[in-house]
């Protein structure tokens, strides 16, 4: 079928209908941070057991070190990527820096996620891991 046919055998209702999803689904992409806030809390696990607890709001850079090695993490302008990772392939290195979300170094047993729902006051941190 033609696209000229295509056109002529669609209605009204079936332009208007198609009109109003194209607007909702162009909406959902602008107002998606309306609805999932950027998180504020760095949340670094190693064998799913936290090891680190930072705010996202102060820059720095972390190492963990797993069955591999040094995974290094660093945070920098509200934002977070695996630096370095001692896994074959890179590609917890190669997602690069995220604001919502997680990085997962699977080789390496490493994830970094920020979290929106902790606070680093009352739980594990840096210093006392």
């Amino acid at each position: 079928m033609s696209l000229r046919k295509l056109l002529h055998s669609t209605t009204i209702a079936d332009k208007v209908l198609f009109s109003l999803l194209l607007l909702l689904s162009l909406s959902g992409i602008f107002l998606i941070k309306a609805f999932v806030p950027e998180g504020h809390t760095v949340v670094i696990e190693l064998d799913n057991k936290p090891v680190y607890l930072l705010p996202l709001d102060k820059d720095g850079i972390v190492s963990v070190d797993g069955p591999l090695g040094k995974t290094t993490v660093e945070i920098k302008d509200n934002s977070v990527r695996i630096q370095d990772s001692p896994c074959r392939n890179k590609l917890c290195v190669r997602q690069g820096w995220i604001k919502t979300g997680a990085l997962v170094c699977l080789p390496n047993r490493v994830v970094v996620t920020i979290d929106r729902g902790r606070e680093t006051g009352n739980t594990i941190d840096a210093v006392t891991g």
